[in-house]
């Protein structure tokens, strides 16, 4: 009997350690080598321990997200897939909030799921969705006011919401949306994260909308000097290098 106890007593005191080593691993495999299943499998060996902790739940939504980015949706059953996996973004980032309803992370992995919705089922017929997705941004913001990737997403649905005239906008309660304030939340986000080439390249694309040159090349001319942080970083820098011949003369 006192062994028993002995035993659990210990084995409880060896949980933290080692969903803390899980995270880490997690991490590395999500942030530094990009093998997003992996981190996946890593993170629900630490769900199962700890089916309630806020640190693994959002990074089980950032997992998802990671992974249905870079799936095909050639065929109907892909798209199927890439939603089914856009949803258990969101799915798990709705836990993560639950979870700790006082931490930035949790809103900023849920605007971040609930936006690949919204793309996916099409913007403009998912006007609650990005609604949402301003809100959940602006939250995460006022939670941590040193969060790059809400102040990102916020910019990024600014932009995104800008493809419309304002006049289309307004009867569906979106014409908040601005180029200049998709700007400004572009500049926080590099200022906050200045070697993330994902932020430089979609303000450049802002600039380029407002006729911003020398501020788009200034932004596309750096990329090109950047670490990779991003599992699509050889695409973005593509990306960049098509942009800036586009307008080098402008």
């Amino acid at each position: 009997m006192l062994f028993s106890v002995f035993f659990s007593l210990h084995a409880y005191n060896l949980q933290p350690n080692l969903i803390d080593s899980l995270i880490a691993a997690s991490d590395d495999y999500s942030t530094k080598t990009f093998e997003n299943e992996k981190s996946l499998n890593v993170l629900m060996k630490a769900y199962a321990v700890d089916s309630s902790s806020y640190e693994i739940l959002w990074r089980i939504s950032r997992a998802y997200s990671d992974i249905g980015e870079l799936l095909p949706t050639v065929t109907k059953e892909q798209k199927t897939k890439q939603l089914d996996i856009y949803q258990k973004s969101l799915d798990y980032a709705e836990l993560a909030v639950k979870a700790n309803p006082n931490m930035s992370m949790g809103y900023t992995r849920r605007a971040i799921a609930t936006g690949r919705v919204a793309l996916f089922k099409g913007v403009w017929d998912s006007i609650d969705l990005v609604k949402e997705v301003r809100a959940d941004c602006e939250k995460a913001i006022e939670l941590d006011k040193n969060n790059p990737a809400a102040y990102y997403v916020l910019g990024r649905t600014n932009a995104k919401l800008c493809e419309k005239p304002k006049f289309i906008r307004w009867p569906l309660g979106l014409s908040w949306a601005n180029y200049d304030d998709a700007k400004a939340n572009y500049e926080k986000a590099i200022a906050l994260r200045p070697t993330f080439i994902m932020y430089r390249l979609d303000a450049a694309r802002a600039y380029t909308e407002v006729d911003e040159y020398d501020k788009a090349k200034e932004q596309l001319t750096k990329i090109a000097t950047l670490p990779t942080e991003n599992q699509q970083d050889n695409q973005f820098r593509k990306e960049a290098k098509d942009l800036l011949e586009q307008i080098k003369d402008k």
